[in-house]
């Protein structure tokens, strides 16, 4: 392909990705992917390209573009020597003509940037949550020792974390293959450790999803402990059988499928004995955009306040399985303190005899109940963070 046809490729792409952002479609890596297998004439040097150019374009665009043309122009704006290659011929671009719809810049669309400027989100903070993220992975307690590390790995802040350059195929080494690491954001690593878990702790993953941190808590636990993993989707927890067996944790981790409203119910068998419950909540994801850039184009405000109401009602579902004495370590991947500091305010405000933590996880910067990772100050994913305990 020419640098023009990669050009145009991407503008096709991007098409599609816009419209899967309005419409609550594919993610743009799905996107991509599905793109270029049925386009076997584009080499890997040309996918490589083409990916970037994607990636670079919704990283530069704010708000969700008029079209994929609009976007490399807006990107075209940062880097001039994209403009030439407007030129008309074959699979290229057509000319850009005066007057032409160019994107608009910025860190996400006008009212969710005020949002994040309100929650002290601002600046070069603001612009790290579109850096690159590094590739991050977990050394397994249950399996140390299986296979050996690959080579590259740098050890960063939580005990048994590495860190990969980006780009990393980890998922081909055999370490991965045989359990010794798992794929986890250092971020996440320290959210896990925000629970205390001791050897033969029973804990309660209540929105687990594939479980990448139900194999954490596993490991924390050990073979005498327990955790129950717990969502309401179906297909996502059916993944966590298979990376169970792998990280030699299926014997630690049982699965459970609730109905959505219906918790309490499905977990009765569990009120006041858990001696931690994890709750890893669903969130606008603001402090995962520099793995998925385009998501910010998703939210909606009528959307944020739903899942608030949510992250509100789980909080307080999960409150009645603490055993007293035990924990409620609140998790959100996100930088809005309507989901996090002001969640776990509103928790204390309508439940006695719970207080919250200091968190002193080697990492983060106190917000209101809890602690707050970002990826400007920490090098991790966004998280807000709180540790809620029940008093004896």
């Amino acid at each position: 392909m020419t640098p023009a046809a990669r050009v145009q490729a991407a503008i096709e792409i991007l098409d599609l990705v816009i419209d899967a952002a309005r419409h609550q479609g594919a993610p743009a890596d799905r996107i991509v992917s599905d793109w270029f297998r049925t386009r076997r004439f584009a080499g890997s040097k040309d996918r490589r390209a083409v990916r970037e150019l994607v990636y670079r374009a919704i990283r530069a665009c704010g708000d969700v573009p008029e079209s994929g043309r609009a976007a490399i122009l807006r990107l075209a704006q940062d880097d001039p020597a994209l403009l030439p290659l407007f030129d008309g011929s074959p699979y290229a671009p057509e000319p850009i003509a005066p007057g032409e719809p160019v994107a608009s810049g910025g860190v996400a669309p006008e009212w969710l940037e005020a949002r994040l400027v309100q929650s002290g989100i601002a600046g070069e903070e603001a612009s790290a949550l579109l850096d690159r993220a590094p590739l991050d992975v977990r050394i397994n307690a249950l399996k140390a020792g299986a296979a050996s590390l690959p080579e590259g790995g740098e050890k960063v802040g939580a005990a048994g974390a590495l860190r990969y350059p980006f780009g990393t195929r980890i998922e081909d080494s055999e370490a991965y293959k045989a359990g010794t690491i798992e794929v986890q954001d250092l971020g996440s690593q320290r959210a896990c450790q925000a629970l205390g878990a001791c050897q033969g702790d029973t804990l309660i993953d209540l929105c687990a999803g594939a479980g990448g941190k139900s194999l954490a808590l596993a490991a924390l636990v050990g073979e005498h402990g327990k955790v129950i993993a717990c969502d309401t989707d179906r297909s996502r927890l059916s993944r966590l059988g298979p990376r169970a067996v792998r990280a030699g944790a299926d014997g630690i981790i049982e699965t459970r499928l609730l109905d959505p409203g219906r918790e309490v119910e499905a977990l009765a068998d569990w009120q006041d004995k858990a001696d931690a419950v994890l709750v890893d909540a669903p969130c606008s994801g603001t402090g995962t955009w520099r793995r998925n850039p385009e998501a910010r184009w998703r939210l909606s405000e009528k959307w944020l306040r739903q899942v608030t109401l949510l992250q509100s009602r789980l909080l307080d579902v999960a409150a009645g399985l603490v055993k007293p004495g035990g924990a409620l370590v609140y998790v959100v991947c996100s930088l809005l303190d309507e989901e996090g500091a002001d969640q776990a305010g509103a928790f204390l405000a309508r439940h006695d005899g719970w207080n919250a933590d200091a968190l002193s996880l080697g990492a983060g910067t106190p917000r209101e109940q809890g602690l707050r990772l970002s990826p400007f100050r920490d090098g991790t994913d966004g998280f807000f963070i709180a540790r809620l305990v029940r008093l004896c």
